[in-house]
């Protein structure tokens, strides 16, 4: 993270001296305004370039392997699994609820027997356990 904010950084810097010597030129009277766009626009297609490889180049992350006996053991509902998957993406409970097609006491019923099957008292502590338990895809 500090290495992403760290070339954005040089990278913002880069393009404001690139912009300070494309004006000075200009005032300068020695290049015409077309040749300094060009450039600019070269740059910030290279620029474009370099992030796109770098954004194509991430890492897959590798799915784990499904605890499913660990499932049936906890008597986890194949709806309190979707239920269990979707906040452990951050879903709120209506969110999950428009997703699923359900109500928004239904999801809270859910989240309620999830808790109580994992020993959790809230939904963080839900998901670490899961994750304890592989019981999570990712």
């Amino acid at each position: 993270m500090k290495r992403t904010i760290l070339v954005f950084g040089l990278l913002i810097s880069a393009l404001l001296v690139l912009f300070e010597i494309s004006k000075r030129i200009y005032l300068s009277g020695n290049t015409s305004f077309e040749i300094i766009i060009a450039v600019i626009a070269l740059v910030f297609f290279f620029i474009g370039i370099y992030i796109n490889k770098k954004s194509l180049n991430k890492k897959p992350q590798i799915a784990k392997e499904v605890n499913h006996k660990k499932i049936k053991e906890l008597n986890i509902s194949n709806r309190e699994y979707e239920v269990l998957c979707e906040i452990a993406r951050g879903l709120s409970n209506q969110e999950i609820a428009n997703k699923l097609f359900v109500s928004q006491s239904t999801i809270k019923t859910h989240v309620s027997n999830i808790l109580v099957k994992l020993n959790a008292k809230r939904r963080t502590q839900a998901i670490q356990i899961s994750k304890e338990l592989q019981l999570l895809p990712f």
